[in-house]
């Protein structure tokens, strides 16, 4: 007889473990809060345009890579057109001096040398990790291998250890205060313009890049959740959408089911949470199954700030313009008293799929306080307000970058960290849990709860770092852990 399960969430943490749990013999049923998959793997249409909220690039995309047989595993990559941009993006000084981060490492190190000859030593070493790193490839099944493939494997993942040895613990701002030119020290922080942003996770995107395995699905992100949804259908999954979880239920100190806000109850055999970690630990389960160090977790840890995306369709083709760019501002930006002397712009054009013909997709993103916001949305006028004044500073700085554009903007929409919460759930609106920081990064919770028996958890909360590809990892090594637990072979195609 099948073993049932319920999975708590829909994004793509939930789909991975649906379909690996369907093909591996268990009856799985999913419910999710939102009339969507993928959580915050998603898109939005406004008046024609489509405004795309996740992936910005997507790390296995090169067919020679581990991580492109799990995509395709899922559903994913067959069919699927992807683009690899020349650049990740310009960076743009008050004097008018750019910094281009090129994706080519040996373009970046000629670039970088002639604008600061200076740091050459420090510029080869910063490329010759890129360079490394490109060559390594994560086993998706290593403890499948022989002990031969094991050792072959261990060396070649020698430059992985050497650097995240060497650089996990250094930041990106510490890192650019090692360079001479001041240039270099103003624009490098700028690239993802977090603080205490590990070094690591730059060098690995780069390095992504470099090697053609990190590119940007034609079709956006929901597009992309759609793709593992129908996977997880054509397996016989259920989705329960509009379905948001209230509590799991626990008897005798073993999860036997979930609640759901409209007072329904169903029950399985496993209970597979999903969703956010803060929401399941600390209300589905009241914090009754926590210890020291998970709790010291979401005491201690940073998490990606939430952010608000301002994205806009203009009535204007801008394929020939950089995709992605940060300028600084003549005048800041105010946000519940944080000021944004600096704003990056990234237009959608390699994708025509996204707006109209001659029409342009244009989206900023900047970090925010969520307390600021969750005070703000209990009065709705304030709160519209609010985004309707940071439209208008938005179109004012696109304006700085494109002169004449302001009246060619045809629809303008605003998602606040309430946006993320409401649809997602999210702890404090973060768009990607647990920051991969110096004092975080490489943390892995466990995957189940101490004291609590047949639940356990997948995604972001618990395999962080990676956005995407590690969401549908986690799913896929939980369903690899609960087949060894049943004493069954792990399947990975159905």
């Amino acid at each position: 007889m099948k073993k049932t399960m319920i999975i708590i969430g829909a994004g793509i943490a939930g789909l991975s473990t649906g379909c690996y749990g369907q093909m591996n013999g268990y009856s799985t049923e999913i419910f999710e809060l939102h009339n969507l998959p993928g959580g915050l793997c998603t898109s939005w249409k406004r008046k024609g345009y489509t405004f795309d909220g996740c992936i910005h690039w997507l790390v296995g995309s090169n067919k020679n890579s581990s991580m492109y047989k799990m995509w395709e595993e899922l559903g994913v990559v067959q069919g699927q057109k992807f683009v690899n941009h020349d650049e990740f993006t310009r960076i743009v000084a008050k004097n008018g001096k750019t910094f281009i981060l090129y994706t080519n490492v040996d373009q970046l190190e000629k670039h970088m040398k002639e604008l600061a000859p200076e740091d050459t030593p420090l510029i080869r070493e910063w490329c010759n990790v890129i360079r490394d790193l490109s060559k390594v490839d994560f086993p998706l099944d290593i403890e499948e291998y022989s002990l031969g493939e094991k050792i072959k494997t261990i060396k070649e993942l020698w430059p992985l250890i050497k650097n995240f040895r060497k650089y996990s613990k250094t930041s990106v701002e510490s890192f650019a205060e090692r360079f001479k030119n001041p240039f270099m020290r103003e624009v490098i922080p700028q690239i993802f313009g977090l603080d205490e942003f590990s070094l690591i996770p730059l060098l690995f995107t780069l390095a992504w890049m470099n090697a053609e395995n990190a590119a940007f699905p034609i079709g956006g992100s929901l597009a992309f959740a759609h793709k593992i949804e129908k996977k997880y259908l054509e397996l016989g999954g259920t989705i329960h959408y509009n379905s948001p979880v209230k509590k799991i239920i626990v008897k005798e100190h073993k999860a036997i089911g979930i609640g759901l806000e409209d007072g329904r109850e169903f029950f399985a055999d496993y209970i597979i949470s999903a969703a956010d970690g803060h929401k399941t630990i600390f209300e589905m389960l009241e914090g009754k199954y926590v210890d020291d160090k998970i709790s010291g977790y979401y005491r201690d840890l940073p998490i990606f700030k939430p952010e608000i995306q301002v994205s806009i369709g203009v009535n204007r083709d801008l394929s020939n313009e950089p995709h992605s760019v940060k300028i600084p501002l003549t005048s800041p930006i105010d946000i519940g008293g944080q000021k944004y002397w600096n704003l990056g712009f990234k237009h959608y054009c390699y994708d025509a799929s996204l707006s109209p013909q001659g029409k342009s997709v244009v989206v900023a993103l900047l970090t925010s306080n969520y307390d600021f916001w969750s005070e703000l949305y209990k009065t709705p006028e304030k709160y519209t307000a609010e985004k309707e004044r940071i439209s208008s500073a938005v179109i004012e700085s696109l304006e700085e970058l494109y002169p004449g554009i302001s009246v060619q903007v045809e629809v303008i929409d605003v998602a606040t960290p309430m946006t993320y919460e409401r649809y997602t759930g999210n702890w404090q609106g973060s768009m990607e849990g647990w920051l991969p920081s110096t004092k975080g990064f490489g943390i892995r919770m466990r995957k189940d709860l101490p004291g609590l028996k047949n639940f356990f958890m997948a995604g972001q909360w618990v395999e962080p770092g990676g956005g995407i590809p590690t969401a549908a990892l986690s799913g896929r090594n939980l369903m690899k852990k609960l087949c060894k637990k049943d004493h069954t072979q792990f399947i990975k195609k159905g």
